[in-house]
């Protein structure tokens, strides 16, 4: 056998060393589809992994600024909020309570299948799609496909301790996506307060115009039902007053005739029976 430092083609006396796997791959041609393979394979493994450890270490982050936004708009829709102003210690203001939507009673601190109903950890995008917490709709207006049996609402109360606003959470789709948003309630349990999205993917200019200001002030003082609330459900958002009269009547957005019926139809649906309605009957009641 020859030694291993020696090669037969060499000329006598010379010592030759042999190549490792890492030394004939890196003398490859630039040109060889092997080598091109393999460089393309560990440039992608390599930004994968930068990638992950990217979204792993930044997601608490992008968890606190979610719930810190979430916040904002609550404190934005009630009409308590100012630049520069603490918003968290503005949103302490708030009591949070998870609502069971078919009786309108709340529900904190259930036991439902192992899970404990927590209004400060309650999540209810995750409910919606949790089958032991919501439920499939078959006559779905607003395009949500399951809604949760437990929704998370927000009771904002005077100094005295009466009622001053309670905030409800909205959603439904649109033209391009599904808009979330909250609803402020004043204490009678019947006019609206405010409507403001956080969350949409709407065009911009036409549909994206729900979070115009001017558009958004339309919803002050607008009342959802007739006969101070003991009435139908009159609240529209049309190109035209509904016979009920303009105080339930919103001016449907300019070019934007398919978000607009989705704002009408999300809004009418959470309002309704199936939604905010049997809380609302308490809250008109003097229930909470």
């Amino acid at each position: 056998m020859n030694p291993p430092d020696r090669n037969l083609d060499a000329p006598e006396g010379e010592i030759v060393t042999r190549k490792g796997p890492l030394r004939r791959f890196l003398d490859t041609p630039a040109d060889n589809v092997a080598k091109t393979v393999t460089v393309a394979l560990g440039l992608c493994l390599v930004a994968s992994m930068v990638v992950s450890a990217a979204a792993v270490s930044l997601r608490p982050l992008q968890e606190r600024n979610a719930a810190l936004d979430k916040q904002v708009n609550i404190v934005q829709v009630a009409g308590l909020y100012e630049e520069g102003i603490d918003v968290a210690e503005a949103f302490d203001a708030f009591e949070p309570h998870v609502l069971e939507l078919a009786t309108g009673e709340f529900a904190d601190g259930q036991d439902i299948q192992g899970q404990v109903l927590d209004p400060l950890t309650f999540d209810d995008r995750s409910a919606a799609e949790d089958l032991t917490l919501s439920a499939p709709l078959d006559d779905d207006p607003a395009s949500i496909g399951r809604q949760a049996n437990y929704v998370t609402v927000y009771v904002l109360r005077n100094e005295d301790g009466t009622l001053d606003k309670v905030i409800l959470p909205v959603y439904g789709y649109g033209l391009w996506s599904t808009l979330y948003g909250f609803m402020a309630i004043e204490e009678d349990g019947n006019t609206i307060y405010g409507l403001q999205f956080y969350e949409h993917a709407e065009t911009p200019g036409l549909g994206a115009e729900v979070d115009n200001p001017r558009w958004k002030a339309l919803w002050n003082e607008k009342k959802l039902r007739t006969e101070n609330g003991e009435g139908e459900l009159a609240i529209t958002v049309a190109k035209t007053p509904p016979p009920a009269g303009r105080e339930y009547f919103v001016d449907a957005l300019s070019g934007a005739t398919l978000t607009s019926r989705g704002v009408d139809s999300l809004v009418r649906f959470w309002m309704g029976e199936r939604g905010f309605e049997p809380f609302l009957e308490r809250v008109r009641a003097g229930d909470i």
